[in-house]
């Protein structure tokens, strides 16, 4: 037995690198690949090639999903989405439910931001609800939890259309900024959208499909991809780190799928304090 590790040391040592990450990526697949899905979902193979690609995963409690377990308004399911510090840098957060027509609800890209994220989103039927968060070595992470619902909320019309009043504010965005003592924030921002899925009869989709959040030097400090599912008028809830001194004023920047831009300007809020 002495041999053979002492064999297989010498060869890794003696493969390029690529082929070394490549073999370490394999072995993470292949320890997983028998893992059966914590939520015991019949849709889980399914999803995990739409959505992941069928890269590798595993189910990991340090991701966690915090929603409702009975959902009351089908249109608008708050969640919460924490990954915890021992899963190592995340690169890329997907949340998805499973039973959904569109299972994607949000690509999330942290980048200099915490990898969490609060948002509302619709839902069909009961469904698991997951997040994955990618690390560095290909590997997704995935958490989540089952959530009860009656049904119907990615196939009814959004309050909006009834009303049109949105069309003289669209995309338009209000926001809070809470500091930490720390340095971190806590950033909460809404738009105004009807964020339609294009599955209600006679209503083509018409939603949010890019946001960035920027310094004032325009360096990128997250990112999201929103697709149907997200919540009409949408907020979404970051946390970012420290802000280098001097570069405490951001930008939101993005676009929708008819091409209407985002522009808005997020200086720190006037408060007292910090939390």
């Amino acid at each position: 037995m002495g041999e053979k590790n002492v064999c297989c040391n010498s060869l890794s040592r003696s493969l390029p690198g690529w082929a070394v990450a490549v073999s370490v990526v394999w072995g993470v697949a292949s320890a997983h690949a028998g893992q059966a899905d914590p939520l015991a979902s019949v849709m889980w193979d399914s999803v995990h090639q739409e959505v992941l690609a069928g890269q590798p995963v595993v189910f990991d409690p340090a991701v966690r999903v915090i929603t409702a377990a009975r959902v009351e308004n089908t249109m608008q399911v708050p969640i919460e989405v924490e990954v915890d510090d021992s899963v190592g840098p995340v690169s890329e957060i997907v949340v998805f439910a499973d039973h959904n027509p569109i299972p994607r609800i949000l690509t999330y890209r942290p980048l200099s931001a915490r990898p969490r994220i609060g948002l509302s989103f619709k839902v069909q039927e009961a469904t698991p609800i997951r997040a994955a968060a990618r690390t560095a070595d290909g590997v997704w992470h995935v958490g989540g939890q089952w959530a009860d619902a009656a049904g119907g909320g990615c196939t009814t019309p959004s309050a909006g259309q009834r009303s049109r009043a949105w069309e003289s504010h669209l995309n338009e965005a209000t926001y809070h900024r809470w500091p930490r003592a720390d340095g971190s924030e806590r950033l909460q921002v809404s738009l105004i959208h009807p964020m339609d899925t294009g599955l209600a009869p006679g209503i083509p989709a018409f939603y949010l499909t890019r946001l960035v959040l920027r310094d004032q030097d325009g360096t990128p400090l997250a990112e999201l991809l929103p697709a149907e599912p997200v919540a009409e008028n949408p907020l979404f809830a970051l946390d970012l780190r420290p802000a280098q001194p001097g570069k405490t004023v951001w930008r939101l920047e993005g676009g929708d799928s008819d091409g209407n831009l985002v522009a808005a300007s997020l200086p720190p809020s006037p408060q007292e304090g910090g939390q």
